[in-house]
């Protein structure tokens, strides 16, 4: 496992330095569709993910936000999950939410997570088994007892659009961060009790963050109180997500679903 680890590792990073490179710099951006925005950046780290993790393992399938997908991959037992850059948003308005996310699937399950902000240095890892760190150091979801103490990472765009207002005297705080999968990492650090979102998210979002959580103690479910499997035909997960430790997902799992 050490060496798809070390793969992944290297070649978020190498993404990350070509990301680095339009940062704050000339740069075309476009809109995949309404409120979702592409740039070059995405696309010229993509294709440096792909190279880079198709020819180290090329009997594995592949599935990216910024490749057309192919069914291929369906039939694979291996496939990398891939988000070139997770939290175009922020990128684009300069702020240092986002990162690389490249995940490894077997047979539906995350074994391999990797979390790479290009701006913070920040490398979140996990595989299958061996721990989650945050730059070679050991981490875990941490959690408080109550409800009303907990700090929660929820998502901008759904904190503008009041989606999280009927929730402002629930949690201990709301805190908005950009970014599903950086939100993932940090709440597998210990920095929030739970991440959590109320609209759907693709595979690519979260696959190397759940293994993250996973390794860190702590656990990913939808709003309907299901496990993800990975590498499935249809890439959107609905209706929402909850990740973190083990008993804070589920108390917050409560207080989502009584409302």
């Amino acid at each position: 496992m050490n060496s798809e680890l070390k793969l992944a590792i290297y070649a978020a990073k190498k993404a990350g330095a070509i990301i680095m490179n339009y940062y704050k710099a000339d740069y075309e951006i476009r809109d995949k569709s309404y409120h979702n925005p592409v740039t070059t950046a995405d696309h010229a780290a993509d294709s440096c993910l792909k190279k880079m993790l198709m020819e180290a393992r090329p009997e594995y399938g592949w599935l990216s936000e910024e490749t057309v997908d192919s069914p291929d991959r369906l039939s694979k037992e291996r496939v990398w999950v891939v988000d070139p850059l997770d939290g175009t948003k922020e990128f684009i308005e300069g702020v240092p939410n986002f990162v690389v996310s490249v995940a490894l699937v077997e047979n539906g399950i995350p074994i391999v997570g990797v979390l790479y902000n290009p701006v913070t240095k920040e490398t979140f890892t996990a595989a299958w088994d061996e721990g989650a760190h945050l730059n070679g150091e050991t981490i875990n979801c941490v959690t408080k007892e109550d409800v009303c103490d907990m700090v929660i990472l929820n998502s901008r765009s759904e904190t503008r659009r009041g989606l999280w207002a009927p929730y402002g005297d629930t949690f201990g705080e709301l805190r908005a961060i950009g970014s599903v999968a950086y939100k993932l990492g940090l709440t597998a650090a210990g920095h929030a009790d739970i991440f959590a979102s109320l609209r759907p998210k693709s595979e690519w979002d979260i696959c190397a963050g759940h293994c993250i959580i996973n390794e860190a103690g702590g656990k990913l479910i939808d709003l309907n109180g299901n496990q993800r499997k990975y590498n499935q035909a249809k890439t959107l997960i609905e209706p929402g997500l909850i990740a973190g430790e083990l008993g804070a997902v589920d108390k917050t799992f409560q207080v989502l679903k009584s409302k």
